[in-house]
């Protein structure tokens, strides 16, 4: 059998795609229908939850380590550009928000954050699109706060500003498309 492509040791940070960012408490050995399976205790303390995932099925869930600083500056910089809004229905765009979410990419979930921002001075957003937004902007939150030893309300509070700095750049070339318009 090859080498195990993935290994994380314990006390390690990693992020499940469904979850977000997890830490490895402990790697357990357990007896499951008479098979012997090595097994990583993640541990989500923003949800209070344990998870155990068989040490060769973490690659094929998609489990990894914190994303490279490149992966970072590449997420942090698309929360600088213009949103991109489709007009389709709402369900689809909000399947296609949570599949994004749910791959654990963050330059994806930064493209999520980043679409279904509204700054204080647009229309306000639905329940959904608040929901969906929210869990974005925290899974975000969290990877940057791991890497950054920051706590989650620092690393919201830096993406947050990012963000309304961005909207005050397109709301002003808006502004300015509008008013030559007339």
């Amino acid at each position: 059998m090859a080498a195990k492509a993935l290994s994380f040791d314990v006390g390690d940070y990693v992020v499940y795609p469904k979850h977000g960012v997890g830490r490895v408490v402990e790697l357990q050995r357990q007896e499951i229908a008479g098979a012997s399976l090595e097994l990583y205790v993640l541990r989500f303390e923003k949800e209070r939850m344990t998870l155990r995932v068989p040490t060769n099925k973490a690659e094929s869930v998609g489990m990894r380590k914190l994303s490279s600083d490149k992966t970072m500056r590449e997420a942090m910089e698309t929360l600088k550009g213009k949103p991109k809004v489709k007009r389709t229905m709402w369900s689809r765009r909000a399947q296609e928000y949570e599949a994004k979410i749910n791959s654990g990419d963050l330059v994806s979930i930064a493209e999520v954050v980043r679409d279904l921002f509204r700054a204080d001075d647009q229309p306000e957003q639905s329940y959904s699109e608040r929901q969906i937004f929210e869990a974005a902007a925290s899974r975000l939150a969290r990877e940057l706060a791991a890497m950054e030893q920051l706590d989650e309300p620092g690393a919201l509070k830096k993406i947050l500003e990012i963000l309304n700095k961005a909207a005050a750049i397109y709301n002003k070339a808006k502004a300015e498309a509008a008013a030559e318009a007339e």
